[in-house]
C-alpha cells in the first residue's frame, strides 16, 4: 500500500482557521488561547506554531476570507442590470447575508482595519484585507456615478464621505437590528427584514433625487 501524500499547508491552516473560528464565535478572541485552538483543531500545540506564528495572524486570516466574501455579495449585486434603486437594494442584501453568516467578523471589519503599512509592521492578510476594502469603495463610487449620471441620485454628492456615511449608518442598522430583534418586534410589530427595509428605503431617500 503507497504512502498517503502530505496534505498541503493550505489545509492544514484552513482547518485551524475553521477550530478557531468557532472558537472564537463562543468564547471571544480574547478568552481563545492557542492551546484551545490546537485542541479543537487536532493537532499539537508545537504543530500549530508551524502553520501560524501567533493567534493575531489567524485572525487576520478570518478577517480577510469575510471581507472576500463581502466583496463577492457587493459585486455581485452591482453586476445585475437594474434600476439605481433596485441595485441599492441588492447591495444592502448582500450585507444583511454578510452579517448573518459572519456575524463576528462584521463588526470587526467594518470598524477596524489597519492602514500603517509604511512601518512594515502588519500581517499580508491585513494589507490584503485593505485592499480588498478599497475595491469595494471603488465598486460603490460606480454605482454612485453611474446613478448621479442618470439623474437618479443627487447630483452633488461627495464621493468619498458619501461611501463613508453610505457604510456608517447600513452596518449600524444592521447591527442594530440583530442585537435588538426581539425588542424591534415587541414594541413595532416589524420583523428585522421590515424593520431593516424601512431603513434602507430611510436612507435611500436621502441621497435620491426623485420623489419616492
Amino acid at each position: 500500500m503507497g504512502r498517503r501524500k502530505k496534505e498541503p499547508k493550505s489545509v492544514h491552516r484552513e482547518k485551524i482557521a475553521s477550530a478557531a473560528s468557532v472558537l472564537f464565535m463562543g468564547k471571544g478572541i480574547a478568552a481563545t488561547s492557542m492551546d484551545d485552538i490546537a485542541k479543537a483543531a487536532g493537532y499539537s500545540k508545537a504543530t500549530l506554531y508551524v502553520y501560524f506564528e501567533n493567534k493575531e495572524e489567524i485572525v487576520s486570516v478570518l478577517v480577510l476570507d469575510s471581507m472576500k466574501r463581502l466583496y463577492n455579495y457587493i459585486a455581485s449585486a452591482l453586476e445585475q442590470q437594474e434600476t439605481t434603486k433596485e441595485r441599492y437594494h441588492l447591495i444592502c442584501r448582500g450585507l444583511i447575508q454578510y452579517q448573518e453568516e459572519f456575524p463576528f467578523y462584521f463588526k470587526m471589519v467594518l470598524d477596524n482595519i489597519n492602514i500603517a503599512f509604511e512601518n512594515h509592521d502588519y500581517l499580508p492578510e491585513e494589507k490584503e484585507t485593505y485592499q480588498i476594502g478599497e475595491e469595494i469603495n471603488e465598486k460603490i463610487k460606480e454605482f454612485l456615478i453611474s446613478g448621479m449620471d442618470k439623474g437618479d441620485l443627487h447630483s452633488n454628492l461627495e464621493i468619498m464621505p458619501t461611501i463613508f456615511n453610505f457604510w456608517g449608518m447600513l452596518s449600524g442598522l444592521i447591527q442594530l437590528a440583530s442585537n435588538k430583534e426581539e425588542y424591534i418586534k415587541k414594541t413595532m410589530g416589524l420583523s428585522k427584514i421590515q424593520f431593516l427595509e424601512y431603513g434602507f428605503h430611510m436612507l435611500y431617500c436621502s441621497i435620491s433625487n426623485r420623489r419616492e
